[in-house]
């Protein structure tokens, strides 16, 4: 199978005064196409920091991720926000969206970034169109000109899904995607959000406190103390 996120040796080390503090002690992790991983862990544990190192935000203090093939660390800072940019869909439990922009344009993001404004203005009915389709079809068809604080945490949470997908990315990053919502609403996040993966057939990285959401993964990983301690397959997801 083919790996869309693999990772090796990831060491991550912070300065405090005169010390160094170890989070990440080399950490090799893979996730194949198509895929459904959960990453569990108490806090503390090294998630946050390994995510962050995976999605191209936070750079190790050693070791190498490979995004498509791409090892995103050695290339230079442009190159590698437009990596992470066209091949990675984010999704964080605080959503995370611009407050002066609408619904519509906070999905269309990720397009105004990727693209030079001259090649946006000639393509942005095409990427409107793309992300008005998707919030109709995740049931926000009346919000989509409000801005983020007339939303609900729920409908929050759709646009980020919105936003994550807007140009089909390999890779889905979510992190605690459902931890600022109410069950009812949490599972309807998490439900939109698996059918997206799997009908998109992208690889999914989960991060998760919840051993029930973990379960509707195929595998999942456990972190300890800045290492992976266990990594597991799953039954077959309901």
């Amino acid at each position: 199978m083919e790996a869309i996120l693999s990772c090796n040796r990831i060491r991550r080390s912070f300065s405090i005064g005169d010390r160094q503090l170890e989070i990440l002690h080399g950490v090799d992790l893979a996730l194949q196409k198509g895929e459904r991983l959960s990453l569990m862990g108490s806090s503390g544990a090294g998630k946050t920091t390994l995510l962050n190192i995976l999605g191209l935000l936070d750079a190790p203090t050693e070791g190498e991720v490979h995004i498509n093939g791409v090892e995103g660390w050695s290339l230079p800072p442009l190159e590698r926000a437009q990596l992470r940019n066209q091949k990675i869909g984010f999704v964080f439990q605080f959503y995370h969206l611009l407050p002066e922009l609408s619904a519509l344009e906070n999905v269309m993001l990720p397009a105004m970034i990727a693209d030079s404004p001259r090649v946006f203005r000639r393509k942005r009915g095409e990427y409107q169109a793309r992300a008005h389709d998707m919030l109709v079809s995740f049931g926000l068809e009346d919000r989509l000109r409000h801005r983020p604080g007339q939303l609900s945490g729920g409908e929050q949470q759709r646009v980020a899904i919105a936003r994550a997908l807007l140009l089909d990315p390999p890779l889905l990053i979510a992190d605690e995607p459902t931890g600022n919502l109410d069950r009812g609403t949490g599972e309807k996040v998490l439900e939109l959000l698996f059918d997206e993966q799997e009908r998109r057939h992208a690889a999914l990285l989960l991060v998760t406190h919840d051993e029930r959401v973990a379960e509707r993964c195929e595998r999942t990983v456990y972190m300890e103390d800045g290492l992976i301690q266990q990594d597991s397959k799953n039954p077959i997801p309901h």
